[in-house]
């Protein structure tokens, strides 16, 4: 055989392995998880470290595989063509095509590729030390031609200081997580726990505090020995404290300072002195962020917080434990306390659910997907589709769940009976009323 032609067919190999590690390193490092390498770089990686460094610009780093990717499978393209044209003559065109096609699909996209994809970490380490060197070499070319792409993509007024970010990073890790879920290789405490984390920053006071209905307090107003009978019976360790009227709220009572003060007197309680034992109270919006509180709390060493709205009118309050329970769950207490009280499973596959549950720990507890933007409470998202207040035994269907109203009391809904309707029948998107 010809010796050039030997040569020629070597170099024709040579390049289809470059043209493969060029559409391998492509899908790797578009692909490759930027947590993983972080961490590993962290650990002393070297590799992890080029491949952060490669992936921080993509738009350079794809353009320099993209430039000697087009280059080498048009050269071997060309050197194909010039051995064989002698000897297929006018026909040489048509059997390159065809031929280097199926070479350069098979061996220099779909293989490297695929085998990029099923093993993307290890791939992403072991070619990003050469591909440092590449793309440096190549930089000055590409740069050359990003300019010329940015100024034709002016032409259809597409401005490079106008490009958005594909996902948002809270939102590209939740999304991850449900789909790890899906897959079977995330567990669903742990997907709520991380997605409890991510919500922080979007949940405000009022979607977590304890209604001001719900508040256990106790009136400055009475005796000690009633005040202690009452700070015993809660199980609590603070507990605000009120005089003249129930909003006039002027500090909280710790139950431990109470029994201190108690044995200090030789456990009597005619020279308990009460009002030396309040603490100043300190006050909270509703619409601060549950992640700001958090901080909060650290910083001033608190653990509990009065909530009031914009005219300073007493809602509710809120402790540290409200926030943890957003991660991980209610988590039940030495008392023996249930971890859902508001959520009760019937036999025939409905549950009973008190109005005052949150949106939230029906979705945490049931797995369920009922929507929390215009309502907190179950009974306020039923008031809120109804438009009105339903009376007891009205029912109503939507989001996939039959609503019916158990029990009313005044203008407030306290028990309900909800259905998925793939259990309960019926249509989805069905909203109906009756007695």
């Amino acid at each position: 055989m010809d010796t050039s032609l030997v040569i020629s067919f070597a170099a024709i190999v040579v390049l289809m392995v470059v043209s493969a590690f060029f559409s391998g390193s492509e899908t790797a490092l578009t692909a490759v998880s930027r947590g993983k390498m972080h961490q590993l770089e962290r650990d002393g990686s070297q590799a992890a470290a080029s491949v952060n460094r490669l992936i921080a610009n993509r738009e350079r780093m794809i353009g320099a595989l993209l430039l000697g990717n087009t280059f080498i499978n048009i050269l071997m393209s060309s050197l194909a063509t010039s051995v064989l044209e002698d000897r297929l003559g006018h026909r040489v065109v048509a059997v390159v095509t065809v031929l280097m096609t199926l070479l350069i699909l098979i061996f220099a996209e779909v293989f490297p590729k695929t085998l990029a994809i099923v093993r993307t970490d290890r791939f992403a380490l072991a070619v990003a030390g050469p591909l440092k060197y590449v793309v440096g070499v190549l930089a000055p070319v590409v740069a050359s031609v990003q300019a010329v792409v940015w100024h034709m993509l002016r032409l259809f007024n597409v401005r490079k200081e106008d490009v958005e970010s594909i996902a948002l990073a809270h939102d590209e890790i939740r999304g991850t997580v449900f789909l790890r879920h899906q897959e079977g290789s995330v567990e669903r405490e742990s997907r709520d726990m991380i997605s409890g984390v991510l919500d922080l920053r979007e949940l405000r006071v009022g979607d977590v505090m304890i209604h001001r209905k719900s508040m256990m307090t106790v009136s400055a107003d009475q005796s000690a020995e009633q005040i202690v009978r009452a700070l015993m019976a809660t199980h609590h360790a603070r507990v605000p404290v009120w005089r003249e009227q129930p909003e006039n709220i002027i500090g909280v009572l710790f139950t431990k300072d109470v029994v201190r003060a108690v044995l200090a007197n030789n456990a009597t309680l005619r020279a308990l002195d009460i009002d030396t034992l309040i603490t100043p109270p300190w006050f909270v919006p509703e619409t601060m962020a549950l992640e700001e509180l958090l901080d909060a709390f650290r910083e001033r060493r608190s653990h509990f917080a009065l909530v009031v709205d914009e005219y300073g009118v007493i809602l509710g309050l809120v402790t540290r434990e409200d926030i943890l329970d957003e991660v991980f769950g209610r988590i039940p207490d030495e008392h023996g306390a249930i971890t859902q009280t508001g959520i009760r499973p019937q036999p025939d596959g409905s549950f009973y659910i008190d109005g005052v549950t949150t949106i939230r720990d029906i979705n945490r507890a049931l797995d369920w997907n009922l929507p929390d933007d215009e309502a907190t409470t179950l009974a306020g998202l039923v008031i809120h589709e109804a438009r009105t207040i339903p009376d007891v035994g009205q029912r109503f269907a939507f989001y996939g769940y039959k609503f019916e109203i158990l029990r009313r009391q005044r203008n407030q809904i306290t028990a309900l009976r909800v259905v998925p309707l793939e259990r309960g029948g019926g249509a989805a998107g069905e909203k109906a009323a009756g007695s």
